[in-house]
């Protein structure tokens, strides 16, 4: 075609209408953009963004390629069988330079039909500056594509012939046609294969699938111009392509309609394909167009190209209903009106679309980038010096967490409730001596057996009542029984002993059962460190071999630890204490308690009046037993005896027979709150120094690591090396997603080139 020579789409007066990019008013620039698009898709952005586009579709047989050959001025292969078998990019341009054709083949997957991370496009061939070449170059292209586990090279260079055998029936990858002369339209557009409703000999019934999939991938983006080629010989229903025209594009917004074969109309059927060019059915908004290229016998008579554009004209110059058209709708008749058509609609959506691309583009780099910095990063060339560092911060970062952090899911946060469950249960176990006969009425509820003084002690009341009652008879007895040489008022101290002994046996469950809770806690939180630093190296082994050694080093100390904590039972078993005040001080108000007890049947009345002294007010009205109270501590001060309190009257009751008893109960019971607190302090003292602070206690897990991984030796750089090998798939992502970067911010440079 000859742009300076054809006449520009026709206006009316006053009217202004779109024009295409091959008008000289507006080519410069607009060439500038198409330029830009087509180097846009060179780069392989489509998979990126929508990017503008025209896709040439139809059924087989619709008269794709003859409309392709009107419209660049080139021959297609027709004898091959493999013309319709990929898609064809045609890049037009005109240049005032010599006319020439570069063909290339673009590579969007692999043989296997799986996608490559970057596209890959290879020249085929120099460029070719004799249109008669071209039909045998893009034959070879094809076969290159339908078989891509060759070299393109062996189908560039050797016999002009189809393999016996070819690896696809159908492909997604592409022929690339970069066109340019002074008589080449400024145009791009994409011939796809045709739908087939039937395969022949040879042929799959997966290929109709295939071949409408890949359809669809193209006229499917917003972006896309589809240009609809429908023959005239065929009824409407039976071509596909306008069913998945209107499909995807039911408004027809984008759709460019094309009636082929219109000298083929059955007779009586002229009127039906009329209406459409005047949008009167199946409205498009950019319109209808009527094409009319050389048949069989014309092609096989070596008719030229500008000779069919002649013969065009002349057949819709001459041949009703064609002919007899108003003149509006004569300029939708005929290739040249229809390219001119496509230039507009095609530079009015780049023109669109254009300042949009950086947006998108730079919200693509963005959301790219943060997904590469979100993978692990590519191992190291000091393979040795990586480890040591990945080891180096696993240790410090554990320390942190033994150590304890503000995190409420922190690993002293996790065993906090374990110990307070420790703490609890060994109160619990604390001896319920009843200083009552088994015969008295009981008390009403648990908490009467509680003493005053430790009712600020958390859980006193539920620390008494373990279901284990010692009745006052039954300590007498057993303390008459085990008399042998002391003097009548003496008891050996081997019944508190046994009391002793009894209560701390019950202290071991619980100790066990803290250090289990510890260690499996230290262990779940060690495990999430380790795949913290370590969980990128999983697939070369390091992840697991690091946890074994940690596993193993924790699985030592364990063992030790819980030799520490039997070891402290076993003191526990020689009742002994240097806190001498404490335990007498808890003696003396156990006693105190047990014998109001004792007298509370005698002297309920008077010990009643005395815990509501005790316990009374400061505002309270003053009562007769008060005064009676403050009058016999001032004189027993008088006396010189200071220091007494209220609760030291009830000491003033008359002897009791049992008080031998009482006696060997409160010393129990003190004992008790003296040894239960210690061992409730050192259980969980001796766990987080012998079990948790251990692993961070002089670098002692970091050598074990070191030494269990085997690399200080003479083989630790390959060891190294191998630990930190990724998995396939991570590299294969790795390399998409820089590929992704590559060809994005290619793009961008491309699109600068426009506004600068």
């Amino acid at each position: 075609m000859f742009p300076a020579t054809l006449p520009g789409p026709s206006t009316d007066s006053g009217q202004n209408v779109a024009v295409g990019l091959s008008d000289p008013q507006f080519a410069s620039g607009r060439r500038k953009m198409l330029d830009s698009v087509n180097r846009l898709h060179t780069t392989g952005v489509q998979l990126d963004i929508d990017l503008p586009m025209i896709a040439v579709v139809g059924s087989q047989s619709a008269g794709k390629s003859s409309l392709i050959e009107s419209i660049s001025g080139i021959t297609l292969p027709r004898a091959s069988g493999t013309c319709t078998r990929c898609p064809t990019e045609c890049r037009l341009s005109w240049s005032s330079e010599p006319w020439r054709c570069v063909v290339s083949v673009r590579f969007i997957t692999d043989e296997h039909g799986v996608a490559l991370g970057q596209i890959r496009n290879e020249t085929f061939g120099e460029p070719i500056f004799d249109k008669s070449l071209v039909e045998e170059r893009i034959r070879r292209a094809q076969r290159a594509i339908l078989n891509p586990s060759k070299s393109s090279r062996e189908f560039l260079t050797g016999p002009d012939e189809d393999p016996a055998d070819r690896d696809l029936t159908f492909s997604i990858n592409c022929v690339s046609l970069q066109i340019s002369g002074s008589d080449v339209a400024d145009l791009s557009f994409c011939d796809l294969p045709g739908l087939v409703v039937s395969v022949g000999k040879g042929g799959s019934e997966r290929d109709i699938e295939l071949v409408q999939n890949l359809v669809v991938t193209y006229i499917s983006r917003p972006s896309c111009i589809i240009l609809l080629t429908l023959c005239c010989e065929t009824e409407l229903e039976n071509q596909g392509a306008h069913r998945l025209a209107k499909l995807y594009d039911p408004d027809g917004k984008r759709t460019v309609g094309v009636l082929t074969k219109p000298d083929r109309i059955p007779a009586g059927d002229d009127e039906e394909w009329i209406d459409f060019i005047k949008n009167d059915v199946e409205s498009l908004e950019n319109g209808w167009y009527s094409v009319k290229q050389p048949d069989s016998r014309e092609l096989k008579a070596g008719i030229s190209w500008a000779e069919a554009r002649d013969k065009e004209k002349e057949f819709f110059a001459s041949t009703s209903p064609w002919c007899d058209l108003d003149a509006m709708y004569q300029r939708q008749l005929g290739t040249h009106n229809l390219t001119e058509r496509l230039s507009e609609v095609l530079s009015e959506l780049i023109s669109k679309r254009l300042p949009d691309f950086q947006d998108e583009l730079q919200k693509l780099l963005q959301t790219t980038d943060e997904s590469l910095r979100k993978l692990p990063k590519p191992p190291s060339s000091d393979a040795l010096g990586e480890v040591l560092h990945i080891v180096s911060e696993f240790s410090r970062d554990l320390s942190r967490h033994l150590e304890g952090t503000p995190e409420k899911d922190g690993f002293l946060q996790a065993i906090r409730p374990e110990l307070e469950k420790f703490r609890k249960a060994i109160r619990m176990s604390a001896p319920r001596f009843i200083p009552r006969e088994r015969t008295a009425p009981k008390l009403d509820t648990p908490s009467d057996y509680t003493p005053d003084f430790l009712s600020h002690e958390e859980g006193a009341a539920a620390s008494l009542d373990n279901g284990s009652d010692i009745f006052v008879e039954d300590v007498l007895a057993k303390a008459h029984s085990a008399i042998t040489r002391e003097l009548p008022d003496h008891y050996p101290f081997v019944i508190c002993k046994e009391y002793i002994l009894s209560l701390i046996s019950r202290w071991e469950i619980p100790a066990r059962n803290l250090f289990d809770a510890v260690e499996k806690i230290l262990l779940l939180h060690v495990k999430t460190i380790i795949s913290k630093h370590f969980g990128s190296f999983a697939h070369g082994g390091l992840q697991q071999h690091a946890q074994t050694v940690v596993n193993d080093f924790i699985k030592m100390r364990s063992q030790e630890t819980m030799a520490r904590i039997l070891w402290l039972l076993e003191l526990e078993k020689n009742p002994r204490t240097l806190n001498g005040h404490y335990y007498s001080d808890y003696r003396d108000k156990f006693l105190g308690h047990y014998r109001a007890l004792r007298h509370s049947d005698t002297h309920g009345v008077f010990l009643d009046n005395l815990k509501a002294y005790i316990s009374r007010s400061p505002w309270a009205p003053k009562t007769d037993f008060g005064n009676y109270t403050s009058e016999a501590l001032a004189g027993l001060v008088a006396m010189g005896l200071d220091g007494l309190r209220a609760s030291d009257l009830a000491r003033l009751l008359p002897s009791d027979p049992y008080e031998p008893a009482l006696n060997i109960m409160a010393s129990v019971r003190a004992y008790f709150q003296v040894a239960y607190k210690r061992f409730a302090d050192n259980i969980p003292n001796a766990i987080d120094y012998e079990l948790v602070l251990s692993l961070d206690r002089d670098r002692a897990l970091y050598n074990a690591i070191l030494k269990g991984l085997g690399i200080t030796g003479a083989q630790g750089f390959q060891k190294c090396k191998d630990f930190l090998q990724e998995p396939p798939n991570l590299v294969a992502r790795r390399e998409e997603l820089q590929k992704k970067v590559e060809r994005l911010q290619t793009a961008k440079r491309e699109l600068l080139d426009v506004f600068l």
